[in-house]
């Protein structure tokens, strides 16, 4: 039969041996495969150690399949005799289990030398100066690898004790576990917990070993073409219902003029966006091709143009992956997909986080807005003559134009925001108090 074997050093070995094998002669088989002397090994099974070394596995209710704990009791020098009755459990969590050298000998725990080699300079110095493991770390251990890079010795020290502990206190909890009743609920669900995370992480080294690709970042699908005569990157999304463009692309191409408001609506999927109104008919030029399609135009919409499966069934086109083109079956034009270098700012994978390229767009907004706010102003001192000519600040006063007052603005800055910040959200969302609530607490919450 198969017996498991498990030390509270992480070791697993199996032992193919009879049944009828006397635990004493069990122990030299364990002696061989951990390295500990067979008179300080101590053989736990369902929770309590096995204490008579005549009796053999069968007797003592050991099956094919089971799994049994070594312990390593230090300091003994013969064999245990302990009486079989009046130990019901035996807690052996307060043993202190040195580390295992591969051939079987136990090392000392020096202090100085331990102290050493948890030193936070001389870890970091050893990543430094070591391409390879610090290339490792990155993958393995981002906030680690942060720490040490970007950060103080005193932040990499503080990081590496907090993953030190968390590694400590889960080593506690696995002996804990070995040791507990097997009808123990809260154990079974922390070994059920310990089994699903080790399954995990077996996975993630498979991904990695076999297939690293998937580990990358693909590019996704742009086409160039022309709307009006202007040239345009269109994004190919197979998954989009209907084909879109951005306020900011319709207005660069001049058809504006063509949007039909009587369509306007919201627009759902990863987002939810305002749609402005539907441009019916437009003619795009791809390759020498001319395509006729329509246009659901976005108020707010980071890509340009949008090719959704509306315009791809008409004209049949296929997205020929193995040749990098996209095949307008009507036509039998082929055009290429845009390298990463030629994909549009949104786009690309080398440009700014998600966040940073919100903040800057934000921040821009802002600066405009402010300007328009500033140039009414001047338009409204020159006119009035009759009024004060106390000048006030813009950024903080509301102005004619504005839809919002100051009950708005009082409740917005009693949630902990500045007058500023409360008014020129206000102006941005044109006076919704509800969308200004939200963009101020999303840019107090950015990391």
């Amino acid at each position: 039969m198969k017996v498991t074997v498990t030390t509270l050093s992480d070791d697993i070995f199996v032992l193919d041996v009879s049944e009828d094998l006397e635990l004493e002669n069990f122990k030299a088989f364990c002696e061989i495969e951990s390295g500990f002397p067979a008179p300080e090994i101590v053989i736990a099974f369902n929770g309590r150690p096995l204490m008579d070394d005549k009796k053999s596995l069968k007797d003592h209710g050991i099956r094919d399949g089971d799994v049994v704990i070594l312990q390593h009791m230090l300091g003994t020098g013969s064999n245990i005799s302990l009486p079989n009755a009046g130990v019901p459990f035996l807690d052996f969590s307060g043993i202190e289990v040195p580390q295992v050298t591969n051939q079987g000998t136990s090392r000392s725990t020096v202090p100085g030398a331990r102290a050493n080699e948890e030193d936070p300079k001389l870890i970091r110095d050893m990543f430094l100066a070591n391409p390879d493991q610090l290339a490792l770390l990155k993958q393995n251990n981002p906030r680690l690898a942060d720490a040490l890079l970007t950060g103080s010795l005193d932040q990499f020290a503080e990081v590496l004790q907090e993953q030190v502990q968390a590694r400590a206190d889960r080593e506690r909890q696995r002996i804990r576990m070995m040791n507990a009743h097997p009808f123990d609920t809260e154990a079974q669900r922390l070994i059920a917990e310990e089994i699903r995370r080790k399954n995990i992480e077996a996975n993630m080294e498979a991904a990695m070993e076999y297939n690293p690709e998937t580990f990358g970042t693909v590019v996704m699908l742009y086409i160039n073409c022309r709307v009006n005569g202007y040239p345009v990157k269109a994004f190919i999304d197979s998954g989009a219902q209907t084909t879109i463009m951005s306020a900011a692309c319709a207005e660069r191409c001049h058809i504006m003029r063509l949007v039909d408001s009587r369509w306007a609506g919201i627009a759902k999927g990863v987002g939810v966006q305002k749609i402005i109104g539907r441009i019916h008919m437009v003619q795009i030029q791809i390759e020498s091709d001319y395509l006729t399609t329509s246009f659901s135009v976005l108020e707010e919409q980071p890509m340009d143009m949008l090719l959704g499966l509306d315009m791809l069934k008409r004209h049949q086109c296929s997205i020929d992956l193995k040749k990098n083109v996209l095949r307008i079956g009507t036509t039998g034009t082929e055009t290429p997909f845009l390298s990463e270098r030629d994909l549009p700012d949104c786009a690309r994978l080398s440009s700014q986080s998600d966040d940073d390229v919100l903040g800057q767009s934000i921040r821009e907004a802002e600066e405009q807005e402010l300007a328009r706010a500033l140039q009414r102003s001047r338009e409204a001192a020159g006119s009035g003559a009759s009024r004060a000519s106390i000048p006030r600040d813009p950024s903080t006063t509301i102005l004619p134009t504005d839809r919002f007052g100051e009950a708005e603005i009082k409740e917005l800055v009693s949630l902990g925001f500045t007058r500023e910040q409360v008014i020129a959200e206000l102006r941005r969302f044109h006076g919704d108090k509800t969308q200004a609530t939200a963009a101020l607490f999303a840019k107090s919450l950015k990391f």
